[in-house]
C-alpha cells in the first residue's frame, strides 16, 4: 500500500473557533466536516486556509456504509465534489450505519454495526462502490459505540482487517473511540492495535469525553484525557502515524486551551518510542484486483472522459447543497447539552418543503414494522451479498426501530444499554434541531421548556427526513395541540412555521381531527 502523504498535526475546522484556528501556530492541517461545507460558498476562514497551503481533508458522517442499502450515488458524488474543491488527498467516513430505508429511519447518529461475515461482506461491497466513485482515496474510522451487537463473529481487530485486506481501504484510527470501547464494551486498545495493519493507517483521531454511571459518552465537548493521550503514545510506539488530529465540537475552551490540547497531543507523538511497522503480506483476493490507491478518477468518468465537476444545484438533493444545514459533530455522542451530529439535508425554505406533514404519518416504524422471527428465517434462504444485505437490513430496522420509535428491544441486546442510547439519540435530535432552527427555544421560552416539548414529541416519533423537516414538524405537533399555551407565543411559533412551510397552518377542525387520529393510533 502507497506510504501516506505527511500531514503533521491538526484540528477539525468548525466555525464557532474559526479565527482561532488561523490564529494557532504550528497547525498543520484541518479536517471539516463534509456536509457542512459548499464547494462553491466555502466559508472564508477556510478558504483562508486553503489559500496559505493549509491542507484540509472532507470527512463525511452520512453516507452509512455500514448500513444494509448501497451508498447513495448523489451523497458520493457531493463528497467527491468537496475533495476536488478543496484539493484534498483523501476523504474520510465511518463503519456505522446512520439509517433504514425499511422502514424508513434516521439514526441522526453513528451507529456500530454487528461484526459478523454478512455485515463485513456488505460493508466491503459498500466500500468498493464508494472507492469506485470517488476521486482520491477513502479511509474509514472505527466509531464509538454504547453497546455491542448479540452474536458477534469477529474481534475488532480481525473485522477491520479483513475489511483492509478485501478492500484496500485506508483506516481513521480514533484512539478516544478505542477508549470508548474498552470502557462501554470490554475490549482492549492494545489487542486492536496489535491486530489490525497499521500500514493502512491514514491518521489518527483524538477526542475527549466523559464518564457517566459507568458508561463513557464521547461527547468531543470535554479535554482530552490522560488515558487517551496514552494510547495515542501507544500507537505511536507502533508506527509512525502520517497525521494526529484533535476532535472539538462543543463547549469551545478558550485559544489558549486548544493550543494546549495540540501540545499535549505532539508531546504524546514524541513520548512514543517509534518501532517499525510490522509488516504484513495480504491475503489475495478472488476475482478482481482491489481499486488501486490512490485513486486518481472515478471510474465512470475514466470512461466517459474528462466530466466537468458537478456544480451545488446538482447535488443539493443529497443533503450536501447550497444551503447546507450544521451538521455538528461526526461522532460525538452527547450527554446533556453536548453537541449533535450527522444528517444534513437539502435547504430551509419554501421550496425545500412541499408543506406540512400529517402528524399520524410521522410514525412509520410501529411494532407491525418491525421484523419478525418468519421474515428473518426467510431472510436466510437468500444467498450471497443480496442475502447478507437482507439479514443485515433486518437486523438493523429492527434495532433502530427500538432506540427512535419505542418498539421492543430485539433478543440479545442489553436493555440497560439500549435505553442510554435512546436517551442519547433523542437528546442528540433535539440539540441539532436546536441549532437548524434556534428560533424555536426562545418561541418556547427557552431551553429546558423547549427540550421537555421536543422530547416528549420525539418519544414515539422517529425521524425519517431530516432536521429541518423535524424541526416544522415538531411545531406543526405543537399547533395542533393548541401549544404553546401562551398566545403570543402561538402567534410567533405560527407566523415562523409559515414562513419556512410554504403554507397556511392547518385550521383548528383539521388540528383537532389530526389530534384525533394521533391519540387513535
Amino acid at each position: 500500500m502507497k506510504p501516506m502523504a505527511h500531514l503533521g498535526v491538526g484540528i477539525g475546522w468548525r466555525p464557532e473557533i474559526a479565527d482561532a484556528v488561523e490564529r494557532l501556530d504550528g497547525l498543520d492541517w484541518v479536517e471539516v466536516v463534509a456536509e457542512n461545507i459548499c464547494p462553491g460558498h466555502l466559508p472564508d476562514g477556510l478558504r483562508r486556509l486553503r489559500e496559505r497551503g493549509t491542507r484540509i481533508v472532507p470527512h463525511g458522517v452520512s453516507l452509512g456504509l455500514g448500513g444494509a442499502d448501497r451508498p447513495d450515488a448523489e451523497k458520493l458524488a457531493a463528497l467527491g465534489e468537496r475533495a476536488v474543491a478543496l484539493g484534498a488527498p483523501l476523504v474520510t467516513e465511518h463503519i456505522a450505519f446512520v439509517r433504514t430505508s425499511s422502514p424508513l429511519l434516521e439514526a441522526g447518529h453513528l451507529l456500530p454495526v454487528p461484526r459478523t461475515r454478512d455485515a463485513l461482506d456488505v460493508l466491503c461491497e459498500n466500500v468498493r462502490i464508494a472507492q469506485d466513485a470517488l476521486p482520491v482515496p477513502l479511509a474509514l474510522e472505527n466509531i464509538a459505540a454504547l453497546f455491542s451487537w448479540p452474536g458477534e463473529e469477529m474481534t475488532e481487530g480481525q473485522f477491520l482487517t479483513e475489511l483492509v485486506e478485501r478492500t484496500g481501504v485506508r483506516l481513521l484510527v480514533d484512539v478516544a473511540n478505542l477508549h470508548t470501547n474498552r470502557v462501554n464494551r470490554g475490549e482492549d486498545p492494545a489487542a486492536v492495535l496489535d491486530a489490525i495493519p497499521l500500514e493502512a493507517l491514514a491518521y489518527v483521531h483524538v477526542a475527549g469525553g466523559v464518564e457517566r454511571a459507568g458508561v463513557w459518552h464521547d461527547t468531543h465537548a470535554h479535554p482530552v484525557p490522560p488515558v487517551v493521550l496514552d494510547l495515542l503514545a501507544e500507537l505511536r510506539s507502533r508506527v509512525e502515524p502520517a497525521g494526529v488530529l484533535l476532535e472539538r465540537d462543543d463547549d469551545f475552551p478558550p485559544e489558549a486551551e486548544l493550543a494546549g490540547e495540540l501540545a499535549a497531543i505532539r508531546a504524546a507523538v514524541a513520548a512514543g518510542r517509534p518501532a517499525p511497522v510490522r509488516a504484513r503480506a495480504l491475503r489475495p483476493l478472488p476475482g478482481p484486483a482491489p481499486l488501486p490507491v490512490p485513486l486518481p478518477a472515478p471510474r465512470a468518468a475514466r470512461a466517459a472522459g474528462p466530466q466537468p465537476v458537478p456544480g451545488p444545484e446538482a447535488v443539493a438533493g443529497a443533503g450536501l447543497g447550497p444551503v447546507a444545514e450544521p451538521v455538528p459533530a461526526p461522532g460525538a455522542a452527547p450527554v446533556s447539552g453536548a453537541t449533535p451530529a450527522a444528517g444534513a439535508e437539502p435547504g430551509f425554505g419554501p421550496q425545500a418543503v412541499a408543506g406540512p406533514q400529517a402528524v399520524a404519518r410521522a410514525n412509520p416504524a410501529g411494532p407491525e414494522a418491525v421484523p419478525g422471527p418468519e421474515a428473518v428465517a426467510a431472510a436466510r434462504a437468500f444467498g450471497g451479498v443480496e442475502g447478507a444485505r437482507t439479514r443485515v437490513g433486518l437486523g438493523q430496522a429492527a434495532l433502530l426501530s427500538a432506540l427512535v420509535a419505542g418498539t421492543p428491544v430485539p433478543e440479545g441486546f442489553d436493555r440497560a444499554r439500549i435505553r442510554v442510547q435512546a436517551r442519547a439519540l433523542a437528546a442528540k435530535r433535539a440539540d441539532v434541531v436546536a441549532k437548524v432552527a434556534p428560533e424555536l427555544p426562545g418561541i418556547l421560552g427557552g431551553r429546558d421548556p423547549y427540550r421537555e416539548a421536543f422530547l416528549a414529541y420525539a418519544k414515539h416519533r422517529p425521524m425519517t427526513a431530516g432536521y429541518r423537516r423535524d424541526a416544522l414538524d415538531f411545531a406543526e405537533h405543537l399547533l395542533i395541540r393548541d401549544l404553546p399555551a401562551d398566545p403570543a407565543a402561538r402567534r410567533r411559533l405560527t407566523a415562523w412555521w409559515r414562513e419556512r412551510a410554504g403554507a397556511r397552518p392547518p385550521r383548528r377542525i383539521v388540528r383537532w381531527a389530526r389530534a384525533l387520529a394521533g391519540r387513535a393510533a
